[in-house]
């Protein structure tokens, strides 16, 4: 009888995939990649062809080994690595290392690990795709020759131990930008003004808010023109001016994508990117199911395509018809047409069976797996469901001269809402719902004014989950690199994250600087979305990735080079100061760490004495008169505060200025190129003076 080897890349698969096939099949795991470019050199071919150099793995001679025994026994192999580029990749590296050439070996995917998904694949074999193992290839060349030729830069320039990389100083600088926003920002004043208004018949009053005067709308912007404003409303009758009726539907979501889910995620459960990823992972690759065994409970992870397929389209018809009846299933149109960049032999992230209820499989999961599970059940689910369907009506109210106005909804038809509300629709400002239809005629009373001062707010901070959503925007990255990519920023402490917001660390700001001053073109958005494109062009087979490559290099040596030789002539001394070391009376000089500047001795190793750096300002501490220093919080984000803490407590997150606010002679910030008043209240600006010349 004969004999067939299955080659997975998970261990984690090897148990759910060998359950689903009979006795000749044996499944073994390659545990990820097995071939890569060496560590110790860049190992590409820049003064030739670019052809890559791979070796073996460190520790993982032994599986090969094993591999290799079961793959000489075995009359047919499959390799069935995950179904996208670098699984593609990862089956072109097992046919080499495991000298296959010539064997009868096969690459079989599958977007779910199901019975019928697996069992389909194995009646559809092929051969490798070298079109998506070629756009793999061109990935990582490119990688590493901007992750080595660049790096090295960094570290003459800063410390050892940084890095770049080709979409990770991207994602950096997108983070950088928004951080100069936020500091340039300057609030400016605005007030608004609410009613609350008793309507006959209702035990609750409504709120309505200002709209403006006659058929024009206002804006109000200090106190005096507020104050002026309840002059003329205090004591005036309140009518009803206008009532407006309509009908609104909300279209149901679409089902997740990668960067969707991570998104949704990390708003309705608060998860990191990463720990989705892993527990999407840990869905897919197989869980056990009481009274079913281990099975894959969701489809493929890595994925930006909205498409799902005929069955799993009938499986959720009928579920929907059965469990909520036909009046909820859809008409078409929670679908569209995926984006040209996926690989359409994905599908969206959905449950393999709909049928498979979250509740009902709530003990075999983690608490974790159940949660995530039940978000993706839920989003597929409602993704098939009808559109909800709302009975709008909008008020405009009269006090005196001044306009009110209120909305004010009746849903009419759950629809898709029955199974499942976004994160954000959640949050959402629920609208009054009234008893008793308004009437131009109906009595109301305004029973308090609520007039509110407010300050615009700068842009927010990004998030993984806003981060993720911009590069997905700006075409940067794919669906398996916006986990790793940010994992890494943080990993090299150039960006911290406190509570969701991600904030720029010194190190962060030192390598951006360098990156945008000597290679504009590796950290231009735009760039590397064409990079991206091209990526595609290669897995389409329409462009050579060899050209791509060459292409690429060249602007980059010149870069690289100019960079060395600018470098060469500034060299790196280490800055020495007034303190003194005292283990051993030398001046301590200015180190870079991990997390920034410190002060060591420079007797290392015989003198091993540090201490924090603490960088004077030439500001004197608005509270005692001592030297403000610039800070970092435990992760690394930048502040300014006294140097006496903790007897004094001042701190701010703008850089203060010597001089004092004209207006209420509080201390002053700079905000881009003006300077600010730090008291919000206060709102007093001026422009920076230009600095003077040395």
């Amino acid at each position: 009888m004969a004999k067939y080897l299955v080659i997975v890349e998970s261990p984690a698969k090897v148990k759910t995939i060998k359950k689903f096939l009979g006795k000749n099949y044996e499944v073994m795991a390659s545990n990820g990649h097995v071939r890569d470019l060496p560590k110790s050199s860049l190992g590409i071919d820049v003064d030739g062809d670019f052809e890559p150099k791979y070796i073996t793995i460190r520790g993982k001679g032994e599986i090969l080994a094993k591999l290799r025994k079961e793959a000489k026994k075995a009359d047919k192999i499959y390799l069935a690595t995950d179904p996208d580029r670098e699984g593609e990749a990862i089956s072109w590296h097992l046919l080499h290392a495991l000298k296959l050439e010539g064997k009868d070996v096969s690459r079989i995917s599958f977007n779910e690990i199901t019975k019928n998904a697996v069992k389909e694949s194995l009646k559809h074999p092929r051969k490798i795709d070298m079109d998506l193992v070629d756009a793999q290839q061109a990935r990582r060349v490119l990688d590493r020759i901007v992750g080595y030729k660049i790096s090295p830069l960094l570290w003459a320039k800063v410390k050892r131990g940084l890095s770049a990389g080709r979409v990770q100083s991207v994602a950096l600088r997108i983070i950088c930008d928004r951080e100069d926003e936020i500091n340039a920002f300057i609030p400016e004043e605005y007030w608004s003004l609410d009613a609350t208004v008793d309507v006959e018949g209702e035990k609750k009053p409504i709120t309505a808010k200002l709209y403006g005067r006659g058929d024009n709308k206002i804006a109000i912007s200090s106190k005096e023109e507020m104050d002026k404003v309840l002059n003329e409303i205090n004591g005036k009758d309140c009518k009803v001016q206008n009532i407006k009726k309509g009908q609104r539907s909300n279209k149901a979501p679409l089902p997740f994508t990668t960067s969707t889910l991570q998104q949704e995620a990390s708003k309705a459960l608060n998860f990191p990117i990463s720990k989705t990823m892993r527990i999407a992972q840990q869905l897919y690759e197989g869980v056990d199911i009481k009274g079913q065994g281990t099975v894959g409970i969701i489809t493929y992870l890595r994925t930006d395509s909205v498409r799902v397929s005929d069955e799993a389209e009938a499986m959720a018809k009928d579920f929907i018809s059965k469990s909520y009846g036909d009046k909820y299933l859809s008409n078409g149109e929670g679908t569209k047409k995926s984006s040209k960049n996926i690989q359409d032999a994905h599908e969206a992230i959905r449950p393999t069976d709909i049928n498979r209820v979250p509740s009902e499989i709530k003990e075999s999961l983690s608490r974790d797996q159940f949660r995530l599970y039940q978000l993706i059940w839920k989003r597929f689910t409602a993704s098939r469901m009808a559109k909800s369907e709302y009975e709008t009506t909008t008020v405009k109210l009269s006090v005196g001269d001044y306009v009110f106005s209120f909305a004010t909804s009746r849903l009419l038809f759950d629809g898709f809402e029955l199974a499942y509300t976004a994160a954000d629709d959640a949050k959402k400002e629920k609208q009054p719902v009234l008893k008793n239809p308004l009437t131009e005629e109906s009595l109301l009373t305004v029973e308090e004014l609520l007039p509110k001062q407010h300050f615009t707010q700068p842009p927010a901070h990004y998030t993984e989950a806003s981060l993720v959503k911009t590069l997905e925007e700006l075409g940067i990255g794919r669906p398996s690199t916006y986990s790793p990519t940010i994992s890494t920023i943080l990993a090299r402490r150039y960006i911290t994250k406190e509570s969701k917001n991600l904030y720029v660390t010194e190190i962060g700001e030192v390598v951006n600087s360098i990156m945008k001053e000597s290679f504009p073109t590796i950290v231009d958005e735009h760039f590397t979305a064409n990079m991206e494109s091209l990526l595609d062009a290669v897995a389409e087979g329409k462009v050579n990735w060899k050209t791509v490559v060459e292409n690429f290099y060249p602007d980059l040596k010149d870069a690289i080079d100019k960079a060395e030789n600018e470098l060469e002539k500034v060299t790196i001394h280490d800055e020495v100061t007034d303190e003194i070391c005292p283990e051993c009376g030398r001046n301590l000089v200015i180190k870079y760490g991990p997390h920034g500047k410190f002060l060591a001795c420079p007797g290392f190793p015989d003198c091993r004495f540090t201490m924090p750096y603490l960088e004077k300002i030439g500001v004197n501490c608005p509270k005692c008169g001592k030297d403000v220093v610039l800070k970092k919080t435990r992760k690394g984000r930048k502040y300014y505060g006294c140097i006496d803490n903790p007897e004094c407590d001042f701190m701010s997150w703008g850089r203060p200025v010597a001089e004092k606010c004209p207006r209420c002679g509080g201390y002053m910030i700079i905000k881009g190129n003006k300077i600010a008043c730090a008291d919000e209240q206060c709102g007093y600006v001026t422009d920076k003076k230009p600095e003077r010349e040395e």
